[in-house]
């Protein structure tokens, strides 16, 4: 690791801790040459997901893309951003999980309405209606019965 001051390559650990409940380690680092300290991280290298989307283009899985989606959905709604944070970390790790490398967006609307269906459901049903790209009013409509009769 090189010291971000002088640049020599050889630094001491003086403390690591697990962070972001356990997915990265903080370490405190010492230069040896010049003593200066400074910090570093260490996260688990992870093969980035390839999304498939509708048009088959391909694209690598972008969380804050995923992150701004439900933001829109769920603006003026009581949704909080840790809730939302939350429901991002269970659809990646439920994706990373399937082991596939290459997943179809409409997999992850799907599950993204799933879990925004139990959050808000005027969340739900605006972002059902960007994913779903009702044409008219019956489409729109036969959404909210669904909604209502699984109550």
């Amino acid at each position: 690791m090189k010291c971000p001051f002088c640049s020599f390559e050889e630094s001491r650990v003086i403390d690591s801790r697990p962070t972001d409940e356990g997915e990265r380690i903080r370490r405190r680092r010492e230069c040896l040459k010049c003593q200066k300290r400074f910090t570093t991280y260490e996260i688990i290298e992870s093969l980035p997901i390839i999304v498939i989307k509708k048009d088959k283009t391909r694209e690598v899985f972008s969380r804050e893309k995923l992150l701004n989606g439900l933001l829109r959905a769920c603006q003026k709604r009581p949704v909080s951003i840790d809730s939302l944070e939350h429901m991002i970390d269970e659809i990646e790790a439920t994706i990373y999980n399937s082991l596939d490398r290459e997943v179809p967006s409409t997999k992850i609307g799907e599950l993204v309405m799933d879990k925004l269906k139990s959050i808000d459901e005027v969340a739900y049903v605006r972002f059902a209606s960007v994913y779903r790209q009702f044409k008219d009013i019956n489409t729109f409509m036969s959404e909210l019965n669904k909604l209502l009769s699984n109550k």
